[in-house]
């Protein structure tokens, strides 16, 4: 369905000569045909998730429905050939695909994976997550950047203002230990629904702050009381 779904976002983008963007790409499958594609002039962007870089269907438990994802999660080897992928720019860029539920949504007394909530909790974690893997394949944090911060706000045209640490956009930073360990623990967790396949889990990269345009708004497990976010809309009239 997954690869069927591709194809006609593909036909759609040759046809009519206008950008598309492929979300939560989970089948190497749909890789050859994205190739093909781009060969022909076709405007396309890819992502993927952590998700379906660090969780393999080999391991996940029968009823264990806190997985259940859409696309869902796939093998090991197709996993990997996501990596390489990633690593050889055939996929521009890794996004949380945050889906929080709560418990009864997710039906874990009765394991039901066709009834249950389909979606992943995983924001807070997304970096520790891609790069407690991505470490291992060769990855550098200059990867990091472009993957999960230029791309994205290219992406959404934002660029002017996101994605790179440069005089006169905003300071956006992250400061984070790419050696120290922890582990996922319910204590840790700072979504309101508690529940997510990543419990118990040992990442590589615990943060220590964040700052949004110069503010800290998270330092060490304690965030500020008054909130800095804000709306950002582009002008599609430019």
């Amino acid at each position: 369905m997954e690869v069927e779904a591709i194809r006609l976002v593909i036909k759609l983008c040759l046809q009519y000569r206008v950008r598309c963007h492929i979300v939560h790409l989970s089948t190497a499958e749909a890789l050859p045909l994205i190739d093909e594609a781009r060969k022909a002039g076709a405007l396309l962007t890819v992502e993927t998730t952590p998700h379906y870089l660090s969780l393999a269907a080999e391991d996940i438990p029968n009823g264990a429905t806190q997985y259940k994802c859409c696309p869902p999660i796939r093998t090991k080897s197709n996993q990997e050939k996501l990596w390489s992928a990633l690593k050889a720019g055939k996929i521009d860029m890794v996004v949380s695909d945050h889906s929080p539920c709560t418990a009864e949504l997710k039906l874990l007394k009765s394991g039901n994976f066709l009834m249950a909530w389909g979606g992943i909790s995983s924001l807070q974690f997304g970096l520790p997550l891609f790069w407690t893997s991505a470490r291992q394949r060769g990855f550098t944090v200059l990867d990091i950047v472009n993957l999960m911060c230029r791309n994205t706000a290219r992406l959404c045209g934002m660029e002017n203002r996101k994605g790179s640490l440069v005089v006169g956009k905003d300071a956006d930073i992250v400061i984070w230990d790419p050696d120290r360990e922890f582990e996922v623990t319910e204590t840790l967790i700072h979504h309101k629904n508690k529940m997510t396949p990543y419990l118990g889990r040992k990442l590589h990269g615990d943060v220590f702050a964040t700052i949004v345009r110069g503010k800290i708004v998270y330092m060490q497990g304690k965030f500020p009381s008054k909130a800095f976010g804000e709306f950002i809309l582009n002008n599609t009239t430019q």
